[in-house]
């Protein structure tokens, strides 16, 4: 999903690299790139995005994160060690929004170009922040939800956690938009699972016990959706379920019936331009706060849109 101003910047990007202290033929610059886990496809597909713009940049990428996305201390320790490579640059996606700042700090104070991708970091460290608007994708759910509801009813919100910036923003867009827009749907519970799809569905069990007139619920990221669908079926309940990401299972699950719809990402972009934007930072480029890497609404009318297919990483 590359524009020919994408390839341009490349072009543009790789000709300033070659001007600086690098050799692009003998001495690549190396590129650490720290996610929040392995354990999601979505993560997988970031990775597969990054190393395709290390082979078309000419650069090293290290591609690498603990193995949950609630590893907080694993991840700090994860920068500690590139710290000690001196990469040419860092890009990560942090776990704690604050938690990783202080460790940042050193890179920056090392001359050590720092992006965010994914998930930002409360600080100004980082020279941009490659992502999804995740507030008004969010939105953009609470919107499908609204309308799948008829307006009006009790809701709730599987989220994965309160500590990063996704997971934050993912809960805050969709509960923004529901008040603002919608007087008669009531947000009636917000649960936390962390990592794993089967601690979603024993929160979205208990969210079903607990509110039994409960008319939907958003699962904010790949485990959180397909976990509610799980919870879903084993209640035999016809509750409206919109879930976040893409994946396999959530994919099937959308084509069964079991999720109303999702909100796709764009996760080999987000890491491809991550790459970019550290090749860029590298050169001595300016670089925009944020790079909008795109999202889309899918659901059994268009599952087959290029458009749409395009990001739906199975």
């Amino acid at each position: 999903m590359f524009t020919r101003r994408t390839i341009v910047g490349l072009m543009a990007a790789a000709a300033l690299l070659s001007t600086t202290g690098f050799s692009m033929a003998a001495d690549k610059p190396y590129i650490a790139i720290i996610c929040k886990g392995f354990q999601a496809e979505f993560w997988q597909a970031v990775k597969a995005g990054a190393e395709q713009a290390g082979k078309d940049l000419n650069v090293d990428v290290n591609f690498e994160g603990p193995d949950g996305e609630g590893a907080v201390d694993h991840q700090l320790d994860m920068l500690s060690a590139e710290l000690a490579k001196h990469p040419a640059a860092i890009g990560i996606a942090a776990i704690d929004s604050q938690a990783a700042i202080p460790v940042l700090q050193k890179f920056k104070d090392a001359n050590i170009p720092v992006i965010a991708f994914d998930s930002g970091v409360d600080s100004d460290i980082p020279l941009t922040t490659a992502s999804t608007d995740n507030l008004a994708s969010a939105a953009l759910a609470a919107d499908k939800m609204a309308a799948l509801i008829g307006n009006e009813g009790n809701i709730g919100i599987v989220s994965f956690d309160q500590t990063s910036q996704t997971g934050i923003q993912r809960r805050d867009g969709f509960v923004t938009e529901i008040k603002a827009k919608f007087p008669k749907i009531n947000i009636v519970d917000i649960e936390y699972f962390g990592t794993d799809p089967n601690q979603a569905a024993d929160v979205t069990k208990a969210m079903l016990l607990g509110h039994p007139d409960l008319k939907g619920i958003f699962g904010t990221n790949e485990p959180g959706a397909i976990g509610a669908g799980i919870a879903k079926k084993e209640a035999k309940s016809n509750i409206v379920v919109i879930g976040y990401d893409s994946g396999a299972p959530q994919i099937a699950d959308i084509k069964d019936g079991t999720l109303a719809g999702s909100i796709t990402q764009n996760p080999v972009g987000i890491g491809y331009e991550t790459v970019k934007a550290a090749v860029a930072a590298i050169a001595g480029q300016t670089l925009p706060k944020h790079i909008d890497t795109g999202f889309f609404w899918y659901d059994n009318t268009n599952l087959t849109d290029p458009k749409i297919a395009a990001d739906l990483y199975q």
